[in-house]
């Protein structure tokens, strides 16, 4: 099933000279794991606020083609039915904040309570959202005393609580040390387990590689290619568009052009270790 669709999509910010997505076409498939990578200024996030919809309700400009979302025309849906289909985790956490609730809890209760929900399944549904993000801690604290770090976990709350069908990504783990970065992943894995469909945008290359089912590569304002995850971050000529490959997919490549190639490029550590070990047994 194709929850959003974008046709010869062409847009424009206001006042801006050039055109931020260029000719873009692609369906997005329910339940699949998209990465987003690319260049900076490459037109990603951009992408992300044409299928959540702020494109063009809320930034305006000039947009040609065609781009339907839950079988909808993008023109067509208001912010209210987005917002429950679509949760958008913004790039800065300090952006996504209200900055009118004196606590964490209320601060992620929040959409909930927009929607009307009970008081006790707020209360059921935000406590254990924070016990999945192991932020319990936080709940009474003020969300506007916090590290950038606590708001990123905040901010991924306030979204996941929503149970939104599709869930919108841009660079989530910025501001997280390492075991923060893997912990926020597990949970996206669980959610794309769980059916949701999830487009992110991330510059960890090795996490797109082990956690992605399809990647796309954008370069100014075109989606150059997409594919499986595979296939798309073992090219080397990624790297001609100033997108990431992994490092492992890197040693695969000058193991060919040393006359030592590997039976594949790998893209996990795993993957590497399996082959060193096969070329050791040979």
């Amino acid at each position: 099933m194709v929850v959003a669709k974008l046709k010869d999509i062409n847009y424009k910010y206001p006042l801006a000279e050039g055109y931020a997505l260029k000719d873009v076409n692609f369906e997005f498939e329910a339940g699949k794991f998209y990465g987003l990578i690319g260049e900076n200024g490459g037109g990603k996030t951009t992408l992300c606020n044409l299928i959540r919809g702020l494109i063009p309700h809320f930034y305006n400009g000039e947009l040609t083609g065609e781009a339907v979302v839950f079988d909808t025309d993008i023109k067509e849906h208001n912010a209210e039915e987005l917002a429950v289909r679509i949760g958008y985790v913004f790039q800065n956490p300090f952006n996504q904040m209200s900055g009118i609730k004196s606590t964490v809890f209320e601060e992620i209760a929040m959409g909930l309570e927009n929607l009307g929900i009970e008081k006790e399944e707020i209360i059921e549904r935000v406590s254990g959202v924070c016990e999945l993000l192991g932020i319990e801690e936080l709940m009474t604290k003020n969300p506007n005393e916090l590290s950038g770090g606590q708001r990123q976990r905040v901010a991924f709350a306030a979204i996941i609580v929503m149970d939104n069908d599709m869930l919108v990504i841009d660079e989530p783990t910025s501001q997280l040390d390492p075991h923060g970065t893997e912990m926020v992943f597990e949970i996206i894995r669980k959610l794309k387990d769980s059916g949701k469909t999830i487009v992110l945008v991330e510059h960890k290359i090795d996490l797109i590689a082990e956690y992605c089912d399809e990647v796309l590569v954008m370069d100014k304002g075109h989606i150059v290619c997409s594919g499986k995850t595979q296939d798309i971050l073992s090219r080397k000529e990624l790297l001609d568009y100033d997108a990431q490959i992994p490092q492992v997919a890197i040693w695969g490549h000058e193991m060919a052009e040393a006359g030592k190639p590997l039976s594949y490029i790998p893209i996990t550590v795993e993957q590497a270790v399996e082959l060193a070990r096969e070329r050791g047994v040979r």
